[in-house]
């Protein structure tokens, strides 16, 4: 027997058509370019629009890239940092049977135009900043038909036309075309692979189900009375499905753009009286010294209305959750995902019954969380088999859900994807435990897992724990080859400004923490930690940086398990 409910299509211009009827008020604010200081940096000038407007000017955005000639399924790739332009092609490119494909601004020209020409892209969007690139992208990608420059620019650039005015020359697209839930609507590259980064395609189906998902209490709760400001690039995962997510609940939405330093932040914060703010753990720490500089000086931010500040990209330490707490009364959330799971795949509360200051509860919100709903998760040994969620057997993290990629674009990477009892899982690469109450906690990346006398030591465990030593600001644990051992922990750590440290001080701050063979066999200060394009310390230049460092006399003769 079937039942009699209307089999109504899961697709974006549901979104853009509810943001424009109901919405049509709500305010979306962006920090824009407005002219430059007397050093050269960009001053930032503050722009107001509504979702009213926005959607308005995606569907003439849709409109217009129909007359173009483009084929349902077409990718129209984005150069752009987080603005209400950006919004508009998030609505309109798949509105109008497109794909949207958010390109990561910080990647060099060549990878660039790597991946435009492995996704066939045929139109681009570029930020007015990065308009010097254009020449370079057009040379390397003959598929590119047009380019559009988002913002103004001193002089026209060959090659390129005006965003704006190709949107404004075009009335709004009256009708979206027939769309199925299943096709593509957004495609966005992975960053943490080996060789080529691979694609990942969304699907309408898959945006909507991630958006109603995202919103509710638990997860990232987000409604129409909020105000959000995600910090985390639009395009790195779509914000983390942000946009989307608060485009179709109304919620308030304030970019940032290319400021996002400490002082702009929390002024952002401030005078929008954001709710609700996202980004990665770097992040939050310059916003950190923002917030502790200004306390200091006597004038410190007003930041009452902002409830939680989601982070994510990277585990962050539970001290810096607590000073954020015991500092400035702020609440920092995890929430873990990846490229190929939409992005949301847990979200971080502290249950019913659980102090949230309390040791339990920071033990518990240093956790990524539990999963979203509809997402499974399973941990699993060397051999394939399931492990208990005890929440110290530590395993391969994998995921299934109706967000989670089952392939990638081209049918590349298909080692990651893998049937067990029936069902297609995604293997993501993590190594981590899962408790009796479904807490996820990632340990590490399999890549940066530090294998020592057959026995696992979490790198991130042993960076998060360092980072709350008061004279150590970041943190980065390699494997460095051990003919005894295999491999052993070395710690490479940055100072705060006029601090000093030993070694024998950061293993004596360990050592209550953690087994006697945990504890690194060296410290090294930098000036800096590499970071990549998503906000991750790059550990695989750290290991060539430092192969082959220090030899075995002069380390620790613990064995695992001492």
């Amino acid at each position: 027997m079937q039942g009699n409910m209307m089999d109504v299509p899961l697709t974006i211009p549901f979104i853009l058509e509810r943001a424009r009827s109901i919405f049509a008020g709500r305010e979306v604010v962006s920090l824009l370019p407005g002219g430059r200081d007397e050093a050269g940096q960009p001053i930032p000038r503050k722009h107001r629009t509504t979702y009213g407007e926005v959607a308005d000017r995606a569907l003439r955005l849709a409109a217009g890239l129909q007359g173009l000639g483009l084929q349902p399924g077409d990718r129209v790739a984005t150069l752009a940092v987080n603005s209400y332009r950006h919004l508009e092609a998030y609505l309109g490119v798949p509105s109008g049977g497109f794909v949207i494909h958010t390109v990561n601004i910080r990647l060099h020209v060549d990878q660039v135009a790597w991946i435009l020409g492995h996704a066939e892209d045929r139109v681009l969007i570029v930020e007015n900043v990065f308009a010097g690139l254009i020449p370079a992208i057009r040379a390397a990608c003959p598929k590119i038909e047009h380019v559009f420059v988002l913002g103004p620019t001193p002089a026209p650039v060959e090659g390129a036309e005006d965003y704006d005015a190709f949107v404004m020359g075009h009335e709004p697209m009256s009708r979206s075309p027939q769309i199925d839930e299943r096709d593509a609507a957004g495609m966005c590259y992975t960053s943490g692979t080996t060789g080529n980064p691979k694609g990942v395609t969304y699907t309408h189906r898959s945006t909507i189900l991630h958006s109603l998902a995202s919103a509710p209490k638990d997860m990232l709760d987000v409604g129409e009375r909020d105000c959000v400001l995600p910090i985390v690039p639009m395009f790195h995962v779509n914000a983390w499905g942000l946009p989307y997510t608060c485009a179709m609940y109304g919620a308030k939405q304030v970019f940032a753009g290319v400021f996002s330093d400490g002082r702009n932040l929390a002024g952002l914060l401030q005078d929008e009286e954001v709710t609700i703010t996202a980004g990665v753990p770097t992040i939050w720490m310059g916003l950190l010294a923002e917030l502790d500089r200004a306390k200091a000086e006597g004038h410190p931010y007003d930041l009452h209305r902002l409830e939680r500040l989601v982070v994510g990209g990277s585990a962050a330490p539970e001290s810096l959750i607590r000073t954020f707490e015991e500092r400035h009364g702020l609440r920092l959330a995890h929430a873990w995902g990846m490229t190929e799971t939409h992005p949301l795949g847990t979200a971080s509360k502290v249950p019913a019954g659980v102090d949230e200051r309390s040791d339990e509860g920071y033990a518990l919100r240093a956790k990524q969380g539990r999963p979203a709903p509809l997402v499974f998760l399973e941990i699993l040994s060397e051999d394939g088999e399931r492990l208990p969620h005890d929440g110290k057997t530590m395993g391969r993290l994998v995921a299934r859900g109706p967000w989670i990629a089952s392939g990638y674009f081209k049918g590349e990477g298909q080692g990651n994807f893998f049937t067990m009892d029936g069902e297609l899982w995604f293997d993501t690469g993590d190594i981590a435990t899962l408790d009796e109450r479904g807490y996820m906690h990632i340990q590490d990346r399999a890549k940066d897992l530090i294998k020592s006398g057959g026995e696992w030591i979490s790198s991130v465990d042993l960076e998060n724990a360092i980072m709350a030593h008061p004279a150590v600001a970041q943190c980065a644990v390699i494997a460095m080859d051990d003919p005894k051992w295999d491999e052993r922990p070395l710690a490479v750590v940055v100072l705060r400004p006029g601090m000093s440290v030993t070694h024998e001080e950061i293993t004596a701050f360990l050592a209550p923490k953690f087994a006697k063979w945990w504890l690194p066999d060296a410290t090294l200060v930098a000036e800096s930690i590499p970071i990549g394009a998503t906000g991750k310390f790059l550990k695989r230049e750290l290991r060539e940086q430092y192969r082959g460092y220090g030899n075995a006399a002069q380390r620790s003769e613990s064995a695992p398990g001492d």
